[in-house]
């Protein structure tokens, strides 16, 4: 996990992915993703969620996309989007990362 770009969240009893994504003003579908989670999925007491933290974009690939694709929606350089997202496969599903300025 990275530090530098999840908070850690211990469920308590009686939340929801979707009360959960509201109080850090997420979107829930991201929030699941995240954690490889289904929105439907069960989620327990004392179980914990990595919490995007602000100031973050997040993208999360599609079959199709490339690497150019990407830098342009992030308005980066390799380089510097490299920085964070140190593994970059472009699989089906890959969370990539950017500080925003």
């Amino acid at each position: 996990m990275n530090n530098e770009l999840y908070n850690v969240y211990k469920i308590k009893k009686g939340d929801t992915l979707y009360k959960i994504s509201k109080q850090y003003n997420i979107n829930p579908e991201l929030l699941a993703l995240i954690n490889g989670l289904n929105m439907n999925d069960y989620i327990y007491e004392n179980q914990e969620l990595l919490i995007p933290k602000s100031g973050y974009s997040y993208y999360l690939t599609k079959r199709g996309d490339n690497l150019n694709d990407i830098l342009d929606l992030f308005n980066l350089n390799y380089e510097d989007f490299n920085k964070i997202n140190n593994r970059i496969l472009l699989d089906d599903g890959q969370l990539f990362a950017y500080k925003r300025v």
